[in-house]
């Protein structure tokens, strides 16, 4: 087995384009600095609406196709970040984007959502031992926004963590993806000024943002400053989900939102530091 670097960083999101969101800048400066960035990302995103008219016949209704489609959009995105190390949980396919929250494709045969969560933990518990990660990034249990697949990314991410630590793969640090509250209302405030440059419609209210919490509860803030190119190329990859333009992006209800250079996580397992931390991997002996 080839020796892995000393820092190790694993990253569990539920579909293609939701890594370069939250974590885009963080990833590009961890695999700029040598560490290893490891992606699992748990679907295909198959029910994803498209942007471009050109591409709008990969929606399931429609030809379909779109699963697949995702899959190179992703390994272009990672290519922009510097990341190698992207899998998809169980393999490409082995669970299904289930849609929106109340919507029938929730109860879909092979649908995250409905899947067993220890079984769909086994697979992630496979690229713990493998990799041997100190640090693991996910969603909070709301997801971030209440999205199904996002609530069960996170429950599988948390219950393989319990389960590789039974097993002597003990995850030293454990965030979940935030943005501070001030953060997100001073980002929306330059947007009014902005956003008759802007391809967008108008500027989405703090709920379009996941995560969003009191500047108390963040304990981590990452300066990915640097890499915020390298962000933004990241979700142009995207280009069935993301538009951007500047420095803000639209999703395909053409509603701008700020992308943040700085990333923000709360600590939810391991040794909190007195002040906020500027490093993922704070406090670990590596």
């Amino acid at each position: 087995m080839t020796e892995l670097p000393d820092r190790r960083l694993l990253l569990v999101h539920a579909h293609p384009d939701d890594e370069s969101i939250n974590n885009g800048a963080t990833m590009a400066k961890y695999a700029a600095e040598g560490a290893h960035v490891t992606l699992v990302t748990c679907t295909l995103g198959e029910e994803g609406e498209v942007i471009p008219p050109e591409l709008a016949h990969l929606t399931p209704d429609r030809d379909g196709g779109l699963g697949p489609h995702r899959i190179g959009e992703l390994a272009a995105a990672m290519k922009e970040l510097g990341v190698v190390d992207h899998r998809f949980l169980g393999g490409p396919g082995r669970f299904r984007d289930s849609g929106m929250m109340g919507v029938e494709q929730n109860h879909r045969a092979g649908a995250f959502w409905s899947a067993d969560v220890d079984e769909a933990a086994a697979h992630l518990v496979g690229v713990i031992r493998e990799v041997r990660p100190q640090v693991l990034v996910t969603y909070d249990p709301d997801g971030g926004y209440g999205h199904p697949d996002h609530i069960q990314a996170h429950r599988v991410a948390m219950r393989a963590a319990e389960l590789a630590a039974d097993a002597g793969h003990e995850i030293a640090k454990i965030y979940w993806n935030r943005v501070p509250r001030s953060v997100a209302e001073e980002g929306f405030a330059r947007l009014p000024q902005d956003l008759p440059d802007l391809p967008f419609t108008r500027a989405a209210g703090l709920e379009g943002v996941p995560g969003v919490v009191d500047d108390e509860r963040i304990t981590t803030a990452i300066d990915g400053t640097a890499y915020a190119a390298a962000k933004a190329a990241a979700m142009r990859a995207h280009a069935t989900q993301i538009e951007v333009a500047e420095s803000y992006f639209a999703l395909s209800n053409e509603l701008a939102q700020p992308i943040f250079a700085t990333e923000y996580y709360e600590l939810v397992r391991g040794e909190p530091g007195d002040t906020r931390e500027t490093d993922l991997f704070e406090g670990l002996a590596l």
